[in-house]
This record gives structure tokens, C-alpha cells and sequence, in this order.
């Protein structure tokens, strides 16, 4: 990174890696932002994950011309592996920026990964999609205006329009291919995109916020890949003042937050900088998705400065919604109690993310 492109970020925990801090010292790396073992071209190349005797692993090591392991592509969770059974892979391709792979698995349907991560299945997409878009606009009164970062496969857009006091939904991808195939595989989800409110713009994301309006929209939901190499601008400082400034007052953003079990450092970091962005109310919140790494996500929910958003407690509640239940499909996971839930933490989250303590003083 250039000078100053990461410190609004500074990972906290650390494990045995070491690294040179440019005065000839060192110093240990975060087990998470093990970013020099996903560096190497030639490594990446070989250790590409895939599907070996029928089955899908999302991590795998690489002992040619090295002993030391060598990550596939995201050092988010090293030291263990997500596998699933294949019946038969259906699409292969690289686009632009990343390898697409959709294959049909033994007991969670069709799943859709990108550079060798897990981004849905069939079976457990449903937790995902549903709460990382009910639990900012169920949390508004009468949202008009919204933002959809990241979510080429429709599926936000789909649970985003059940809400009819929408009145226009922006949404920018940066990979046309993650378009193209969702809709050829997964059109449950793509549905989305034929809704007349939806505007499609395949770009950067960071560049089309800056160029927005201030306060247009209501609501900006981040469905973003793992915080590493480009996608690292996406949980930093810069990026969620471009957010908060496109924000109404008493606009809300939901942003992807990764897993209590395995990134608590980031979490911090991240509940810091939008405590300091953010002038309302900063919480987080979590679900259980069983195929992504430790089988749980979490969501950063933040308001700006303006009429209080109560979080915790659905002012729009989904059972109320004109149609919202017959709306192409039913929720399958999201209500207004998980929606409730989904903010109680655990107390070793508490205890390992101190700006949580004072959660419930906010």
C-alpha cells in the first residue's frame, strides 16, 4: 500500500509470521492480513483452489519451491479449510478481476465462488440476502432511496424491492461476469434485477460514491468480498466518509462485518473508524450462514447525524409491509425477532471488542 493506504485499519492480534518494518527490525504479522502469503503470482497460480476428487476446498497449501503454505488468494482465516461435496461443475471462468467457478453440490444446491471463496448457495443464501437488507431498512420509516454496493448476484436487490416505499435503487458491480452468470444460474436471486426500480452501474464502486450526491440516498447496503488486496479501500476511513457524506440525515449503512469467531481485531477497527465517520449510531450485528468460514457473518449497522435510528427494534417492521410476503418468494430466514436477535453478542465478543462494552448505552 502507499503511504498512509492502511493505517486507518491496523490489525491487533498477531500470530508467529514476522516481517521487516523497513529499519531492519521485526515485527509479527496479523494472522489475518497475512497478505505476503497471497502475494506471489506463481504460488497463487499453483495453489489455485478447485475441485479435487469431487470435492471443493476454499483453502489449500503449496509445498512446490517452498515450505512454507502458501494461502489461496485471502489469508483471512488461515489454518483451516471449508470443503463440499461436487456433483458437477457447471461454469469455470476468468473475468477481469477473478476467477468464477458454479458448481452443483451435494446438499446445498448450486454454489457460486469467486477466486476461490465461497460467496452463496442455494441452501443458505437466504441468510445472507435477507438480513444484511432488512436490518437497515426494516430499521427506517419508509425508505425511498437506496444503494447497493457489491451484489452482482441480484440477491439484495430481490429482498430490497419488497419494500414498496422504494422508490429507486442504485446498485454498482464492478465484474459484469458475476451479472451474467447469476442470472444464467441463479435466477432466484438475479429476479432483482428486473424490478423497473433498479439501476445497474458496472463500475468502482469507490469512484461511483464519490460522484454521488451528498445525502441521496436512505439507505447504502455494502455487500463487499473479504477486505483484502483491492477490496481493503472497502473498510477503510476514506470509503465509509464517502458513504456517510451520500447519506440523508438519519440515513442508515449496513456493511458486511466478517465473523466474531475469527476477525475481532477488524471488527474493532472498523467499529472505530464508523464511530468517528458516523455521528448517530454505530452497532453490530450477526447471522448464521453455514458455508462461510466458522459458519457466521456479521453486519456493521450505522446511522448518520439526524433523526435517531433505533437499530435494535424495527420501526418498519416486515410483517407490516404491503406485499412484502408474496413478493416473488417468502423470506425464508429473516423476521422481526432475528432482526431483534441479531444484536445480542456473546460475551467473549464483548470482552475482545472493547467499543462493544458500551453497546448498550447507544
Amino acid at each position: 500500500m502507499g503511504d498512509g493506504a492502511g493505517r486507518g485499519l491496523e490489525c491487533q492480534k498477531t500470530m508467529d509470521g514476522k516481517a521487516s518494518n523497513g529499519n531492519g527490525l521485526e515485527k509479527e504479522i496479523p494472522s489475518c492480513c497475512l497478505k505476503a502469503k497471497a502475494s506471489a503470482p506463481e504460488l497463487e497460480a499453483k495453489c489455485h483452489s478447485t475441485v479435487v476428487s469431487g470435492w471443493f476446498s476454499e483453502s489449500q497449501t503449496c509445498s512446490e519451491k517452498s515450505e512454507k503454505d502458501a494461502f489461496f488468494n485471502n489469508p483471512m482465516w488461515p489454518g483451516e479449510a471449508h470443503s463440499i461435496k461436487v456433483e458437477k461443475v457447471l461454469y469455470k471462468e476468468r473475468s477481469e478481476y477473478q476467477e468464477v467457478l458454479i458448481f452443483e453440490s451435494l446438499t446445498y444446491g448450486k454454489v457460486l465462488v469467486l477466486d476461490g471463496i465461497v460467496q452463496l448457495t442455494e441452501k443458505d443464501e437466504c441468510a445472507y440476502q435477507e438480513m444484511i437488507a432488512h436490518l437497515p431498512l426494516c430499521s427506517i420509516q419508509s425508505p425511498k432511496t437506496v444503494l447497493v454496493v457489491g451484489g452482482g448476484d441480484g440477491g439484495v436487490l430481490r429482498e430490497v424491492s419488497r419494500h414498496s416505499s422504494v422508490e429507486h435503487i442504485d446498485i454498482c458491480e464492478i465484474d459484469q461476469m458475476v451479472i451474467d452468470v447469476s442470472r444464467k444460474f441463479f435466477p432466484e436471486l438475479a429476479v432483482g434485477f428486473d424490478d423497473p426500480r433498479v439501476h445497474l452501474h458496472v463500475g468502482d464502486a469507490v469512484e461511483f460514491l464519490r460522484s454521488a450526491p451528498q445525502g441521496k440516498y436512505d439507505a447504502i447496503i455494502v455487500d463487499s468480498s473479504d477486505p483484502v488486496g483491492p477490496a481493503q479501500e472497502l473498510v477503510e476511513k476514506p470509503f465509509f466518509e464517502t458513504i456517510a457524506k451520500a447519506l440523508r440525515p438519519g440515513g442508515v449503512l449496513c456493511n458486511m462485518a466478517e465473523s466474531m469467531w475469527l476477525h475481532t481485531h477488524l471488527i474493532q477497527d472498523m467499529i472505530s473508524i464508523c464511530r468517528e465517520t458516523f455521528k448517530g449510531s454505530v452497532h453490530y450485528a450477526w447471522a448464521s450462514v453455514p458455508t462461510y468460514p466458522s459458519g457466521v457473518i456479521g453486519f456493521l449497522l450505522c446511522s448518520t447525524e439526524g433523526p435517531p435510528v433505533d437499530f435494535v427494534n424495527p420501526i418498519n417492521p416486515i410483517e407490516k409491509l404491503e406485499g412484502a410476503d408474496k413478493h416473488i418468494r417468502k423470506p425464508r430466514f429473516y423476521n422481526s425477532e432475528i432482526h431483534s436477535a441479531a444484536f445480542a453478542l456473546p460475551t467473549f465478543l464483548k470482552r475482545e471488542v472493547s467499543l462493544l462494552r458500551d453497546y448498550s448505552s447507544q
